[in-house]
Formats: C-alpha cells, sequence, structure tokens
C-alpha cells in the first residue's frame, strides 16, 4: 500500500516516476487562461487568513459544502472565517475520489509545508499554523506567484477595461512575470441580454467612437483590440455555452443591431445571425494580431433562479450543457479559413462526450503553425484525474499529443497552481504506462521532450511568449 500523496502520488511506473522527477517537476508554469485579479497581484494582496485565501470566491468547494449540509451562511454568508474554515474541514473528509481532496492537501503541501490530514479534528492546529505563515510575511499574491515558478499569467478582461493594473505591473522593476490581459467579449456578443445597451454605452466611452450603427461597434472593438494588443494581450476568450452559427451577411448583422440599439427585442434567430457575423469579425482581427482564440464551450449557467438572484453568477450553481457543437463549430472555423482569416484558435468542451468532436474536427484546419488548432485541456468538472485522461487520450487517438499546450488554472486563486503539479504528474503517468506496455519506445531522450513541451514549451511557443 502506498503512502498517502507521497513523492509519486499519481506515479505507478518507473518511468512515470523519471519522467516526473527529471523533466516536469522544476518546469516554470505558463498560465494562459486564469481569473486572476491585475490589481490584486499589483498590490501584492495579502490573506488575513486561510479561508480568505481558500474558500472567499471558490465555487468549487462551495458545491461540496452545499452538498455536505452546510448552511449557506457558513458557505458565502456572514458567518465568521473560522466558522466557515471548520465547515470545509468538516466536507473534506467527504470529498475523497473528488480532486478537492488531492488539490486541497496538494496546497497544504506545497505552500504551508503541512501534511497533517484535513479534518474536523486537525482543522484548529492547521489554522493556527497556516494563518501564523499567511500573517508572518512572504505570502503575498506576489510571493505565491514566485513560489509556484509562474512565468506568464493571462487574465481574463473586458474589452472596456483600463488594464491600468497591467501597466503598472509591466513598469514595475521588482516583479518580472509577466502579467498580460486576454480579451473576453462575451458582452459584445449577448445582444439579449439584460445591461447589453449600457455596456455598449460604456464601450463607446471607453473607445471615443460615437456608436450609433453597426459599423461604428464594429470600428470600437477594433479600437479595443488594438488597445489590448499594444497592451500585450495574446489570446482572447469567448464563453459560447450554446454554440450557433448561421451564414449571415453584414446587412442583416446591422439591421438585428439596429433593432436592438431601439430597443427592440431580438429574435433568437436573429441572434444566431448577429452572433455568427460579430464572431467572424472578431476571429478575423485576432487573425490580423496573431493572437489565439479560444472557445469555452457547452456550459449550463445559473441555473438555480433563486441563487442566482440571492448570490449572482459564479457562485456554483453551474453545470454541463448537452447541445449539440460538431456542425456550428465546423462552419464557424471554416467561414474563417474560407478568407484565410483563422487565427490559432483553441477549442474546449465542458461536455467530455464531446471528446472525439473536437479530437477529430481540429484535425480538418491545421496547417502552418505546429498545433495550430488545440484541443483545450480538461476544463472546469473534468479537470480530475479521469477527466484530464480522458482528453489527452482522446487527443493521443486522434492527433498529436506531443504538440499539446497542456494546462492551466481557469482559477481566482493564489494557490491552485498545484493543478500544474496534478496535471504534470498524469502526463507522466500515461506515457510510463504506454512504456510499460510496450506502446511507445523506452527513449527518455524523446520522451522527456514531449513531456517538457506538453507541460511548458509548447505552450510558450504558440503564443510566443
Amino acid at each position: 500500500m502506498k503512502k498517502f500523496m507521497d513523492e509519486n502520488f499519481l506515479l505507478s511506473t518507473d518511468m512515470a516516476k523519471t519522467l516526473y522527477n527529471t523533466y516536469a517537476k522544476d518546469l516554470p508554469i505558463i498560465d494562459y487562461h486564469c481569473h486572476l485579479s491585475p490589481k490584486e497581484i499589483y498590490e501584492n494582496k495579502t490573506f488575513q487568513n486561510i479561508t480568505e485565501a481558500w474558500l472567499y470566491g471558490d465555487h468549487y468547494k462551495w458545491r461540496a459544502m452545499r452538498a455536505n449540509g452546510i448552511e449557506e451562511e457558513c458557505i458565502t454568508g456572514g458567518a465568521k472565517d473560522y466558522d466557515k474554515f471548520l465547515a470545509w474541514s468538516r466536507t473534506i473528509p467527504m470529498t475523497i475520489g473528488n480532486p478537492l481532496y488531492n488539490w486541497t492537501h496538494l496546497e497544504l503541501q506545497r505552500y504551508f509545508d503541512i501534511y497533517d490530514i484535513l479534518n474536523e479534528e486537525t482543522a484548529p492546529s492547521i489554522w493556527g499554523e497556516v494563518n501564523g505563515k499567511l500573517t508572518g510575511g512572504g505570502y503575498g499574491a506576489r510571493d505565491l506567484i514566485n513560489k509556484s515558478k509562474v512565468e506568464v499569467i493571462c487574465t481574463t478582461d473586458d474589452p472596456i477595461d483600463t488594464l491600468e493594473y497591467h501597466a503598472k505591473i509591466k513598469d514595475d522593476p521588482d516583479f518580472d512575470v509577466k502579467v498580460l490581459p486576454s480579451f473576453r467579449p462575451d458582452k459584445a456578443l449577448e445582444i439579449n441580454l439584460d445591461g447589453y445597451l449600457q455596456w455598449v454605452d460604456k464601450l463607446a466611452e471607453v473607445s471615443g467612437i460615437q456608436i450609433s450603427d453597426y459599423n461604428d461597434f464594429l470600428n470600437a472593438l477594433q479600437s479595443r483590440i488594438e488597445y489590448f494588443n499594444t497592451n500585450g494581450c495574446r489570446i482572447s476568450d469567448h464563453a459560447l455555452n450554446t454554440l450557433m452559427y448561421q451564414e449571415t451577411t453584414k446587412l442583416e448583422a446591422e439591421n438585428i443591431f439596429t433593432k436592438a440599439l431601439t430597443g427592440q427585442k431580438v429574435s433568437q434567430d436573429e441572434e444566431k445571425k448577429y452572433k455568427s457575423y460579430t464572431l467572424t469579425f472578431l476571429g478575423k482581427q485576432y487573425a490580423k494580431f496573431e493572437w489565439a482564440m479560444q472557445f469555452h464551450i457547452q456550459a449550463l449557467r445559473n441555473n438555480n433562479t433563486k441563487m442566482y438572484k440571492q448570490l449572482g453568477p459564479d457562485t456554483g450553481f453551474d453545470s454541463i450543457n448537452d447541445g449539440l457543437i460538431a456542425e456550428p463549430l465546423s462552419h464557424l472555423l471554416d467561414a474563417l479559413e474560407r478568407d484565410d482569416a483563422l487565427p490559432k484558435t483553441i477549442l474546449y468542451s465542458l461536455n467530455p462526450k464531446d471528446n472525439y468532436v473536437i479530437g477529430s474536427l481540429i484535425g480538418n484546419f491545421q496547417g502552418g503553425v505546429p498545433g495550430k488548432i488545440q484541443f483545450g485541456t480538461a476544463w472546469w468538472f473534468n479537470d480530475q484525474k479521469d477527466g484530464m485522461l480522458e482528453q489527452m487520450k482522446a487527443l493521443a487517438n486522434l492527433g498529436l499529443f506531443s504538440r499539446f499546450i497542456g494546462m492551466l488554472t481557469d482559477s481566482r486563486s493564489f494557490l491552485s497552481y498545484t493543478r500544474h503539479e496534478y496535471f504534470r504528474r498524469l502526463v507522466c503517468e500515461l506515457i510510463g504506462e504506454w512504456v510499460e506496455n510496450g506502446e511507445v519506445p523506452n527513449d527518455m531522450e524523446m520522451l522527456g521532450g514531449i513531456v517538457q513541451g506538453i507541460c511548458y514549451q509548447n505552450a510558450k511557443d504558440y503564443f510566443s511568449f
């Protein structure tokens, strides 16, 4: 019986252990998609206690606590931080089999050198030991980033954001980690959502372009893309919860935009046409600036109306969608390819049933850039052992696993970089299993290079960081 989460955690073969310890373990991290706050990075945010660092904003933990019967007062409510921590300590033993169990203990081990098992009995001593370190210096946001060997961070930013903190970080000689913006224009596409017209007004204000028609709108978006590019942006990102595409003329999109601008309701078919034309326009802009384009597909968001009204979005009431994506996604990529304007693209689906859809689809549009169209790493509900291995196996079966750009955190927590370790161990375990079974040769130089590529170098080259 192996010791709980020892140095060989998730590594079962000698080859896996050698690959991880020799080639993966000490690599820097490129976190090309996350939800960290650039303001908190600039200010080197500090934490008064482990609850603030661990539980504030972590909807993964919130969902588990709700499933364990914890009252909302001790999750997102007004309970004291110690009581919230105790509620989590009562929950964590129930999460065996969930990645939260391993992530929690990896974070205790790597950041705080604590190897005790968290439960209700050990909670008081762990609370005291961790808090003593957090408040004793050397555990601010920047410190945790440096401790994790992070080289590049790409935040998620609305087109109307000023990017002032990105500029301040860039000009700070005491911090050499690249903190770059990512362009997330979801609100530009959601023409039927409440607040759309108010967002258009803000876009007009920050771009300095009066928006009275669709051409003005597109020019304002282009202006913000240019502004983001000047500030180091290399990536865009889209949350396409329901993927839709329909061939549309610019005139049709103009008429739909004008309808919305005058306060009229846009039909579902019109929304599809508007999104299709606007998204292809944006894709062409990304290609012009040699950005990569990310699509996060198949999330079913804000399912619990009562809790949405109480807490708002991103609070743990989202799940996996089951819409059809193959045909609309193919048509969208093909529309850009026909105009020689398909940018580097990373495709993520929250539904694992789409693994082979995406794994096969990306092969239709490759060329010119190694791994130009990427099957993005297992995302959200899938970034656990089975989900990661299934995504990697599908990619290997259908494409080039060796060109994979690897892991990201997709997190709001400065303690989440241990997820890269979790991922790297699984990469080495998978390859080690292939060697053990005689499916690939025992060529350490070749395999070590592939591991380093997937865990670091491929992303560095792909984004030109």
